[in-house]
């Protein structure tokens, strides 16, 4: 019998170790993966031409260097994330995405925006967009 649980406890275990390992262990995109996915998405939602992409290339990755950077500083100092400096963030990184779509495809970005918010955001590979 004791036989028989240990098997069981040992096929659990290495079931929850492939699982973890499929999931990648809860590592975060880098900020390259990140922003391409970002632009990939808006340009299929918004219709982006070439040079909004570039633009918003540069606005999306200098926001999501600098909340990586906020991110490992309260890591390293043992705190938590400030979350009105990361809401400072995206409020900033939002007025500059403003000036670069039309008025229509802002309407329709901030309206995924809050689409993603109200469905637990965009979680995949641990990050957030």
């Amino acid at each position: 019998m004791k036989q028989r649980i240990m098997l069981m406890l040992a096929f659990l275990l290495a079931m929850n170790i492939s699982v973890f390992a499929q999931q990648g262990g809860g590592q975060r995109r880098s900020v390259e993966e990140r922003v391409k996915a970002t632009i990939e998405r808006l340009t299929t939602e918004l219709s982006l031409n070439k040079d909004q992409q570039t633009k918003l290339d540069s606005v999306f990755t200098n926001s999501y260097k600098q909340m990586e950077k906020m991110r490992a500083d309260a890591q390293a100092s043992g705190n938590r994330p400030d979350r009105e400096a990361f809401q400072k963030l995206s409020t900033e990184r939002d007025e500059k995405v403003k000036g670069i779509l039309t008025e229509d495809q802002f309407k329709k970005y901030k309206e995924a925006q809050e689409k993603m918010r109200q469905n637990g955001g965009n979680r995949g590979g641990g990050g957030n967009n």
